[in-house]
């Protein structure tokens, strides 16, 4: 199923009760985003633009339509407005969808935008994945040309500071139009989603999170809880990266990098730092009782619905500027 998205104006460029523990989920659904799913959803070769909105300025038309509809930039210094969950983006920058060491995939989506420190950070990771033994990156979502919430997928990926990257390996060619859009990730998962499955899991993986956690702009990594797991097993000695790598449902097949808040962004929210410990221990153990493995339903998940008055009063004139 295709995802009809705006067309493109640039070029391709300890674990507690059940009830706490619910709530804390709901929350923390906020600030990451929904399942992994979104990150496989095919895209489409022939994006078309969104339909004009009855009303834009009527005050109940939500958040999401609005920032879905600007398919360039507000031109300036990147400035990240609000939180990851809550925000807004000034100044974005295009990450070239092939550069020597990393590719974009779904393009169609326009999800290829970011703070100008986040487009920094995945320049110079997909440089190091070299030394890893990896010929690049593969890109997945990073946040809409002025941020802000998505139609689909995300509650996070709103200020600019967050991207989603494949656990699958960039190819020795550059990608038709075809593979960005349609080819899948590779899922890191066994069936029974207790462990990563041996036939696809590479310590080569591990390799490529740990030289993203040592980056010193990550703040947090989100991976699935049997990602985590294997990492644990692979670490070594050297495991002061791990608290940076934070278990949660989905992400399957890619890893998500947030950065942490630009000193030239004074309106970003920063997250509570992450504890020092490795997250390996009773923390991730909990991820395997079987009310963890049962993951909220999608119709359970928060729908982002949220009006333009409720965000950041700033990204009120970032949306609505030319």
């Amino acid at each position: 199923m295709s995802l009809s998205l705006p067309r493109r104006r640039t070029q391709w460029p300890t674990r507690p009760k059940k009830t706490a523990w619910l709530l804390r989920s709901f929350v923390l659904l906020l600030a990451v985003g929904t399942a992994s799913v979104h990150a496989q959803d095919p895209g489409t070769l022939n994006p078309e633009p969104l339909p004009p909105l009855p009303n834009p300025t009527s005050p109940k038309t939500p958040a999401k339509e609005l920032f879905a509809r600007r398919t360039t930039p507000l031109p300036g210094p990147s400035r990240s407005i609000g939180s990851y969950a809550d925000g807004c983006l000034v100044g974005a920058v295009a990450l070239p969808i092939a550069g020597p060491t990393w590719q974009v995939m779904r393009v169609s989506r326009n999800r290829y935008w970011g703070n100008s420190n986040l487009v920094a950070f995945i320049e110079r990771l997909a440089d190091k994945a070299k030394s890893v033994g990896w010929k690049g990156l593969l890109v997945g979502d990073m946040s809409q040309p002025r941020g802000g919430p998505t139609l689909t997928g995300h509650s996070s990926h709103q200020i600019g500071l967050d991207v989603d990257l494949w656990f699958t390996p960039m190819p020795d060619h550059e990608l038709s139009p075809e593979e960005r859009e349609f080819d899948m990730a590779l899922n890191m998962v066994a069936k029974d989603r207790r462990d990563v499955d041996s036939k696809v899991w590479t310590d080569r993986r591990t390799a490529l999170v740990r030289a993203a956690a040592q980056d010193p702009v990550v703040t947090r990594i989100f991976v699935n809880a049997a990602i985590k797991k294997a990492m644990c097993r692979e670490a070594g000695s050297d495991r002061s990266w791990l608290a940076k790598v934070r278990a949660w449902w989905g992400h399957d097949e890619h890893f998500h990098v947030r950065i942490a808040c630009p000193p030239d962004s004074p309106l970003c929210k920063p997250q509570p730092p992450v504890g020092s410990g490795d997250g390996c221990g009773r923390e991730l153990d909990s991820w395997f009782s079987e009310t963890a493995l049962r993951p909220l339903t999608p119709s359970a998940t928060p729908k982002h619905n949220f009006l333009l008055a409720a965000m950041p009063k700033d990204c009120r004139a970032v949306v609505n500027a030319p």
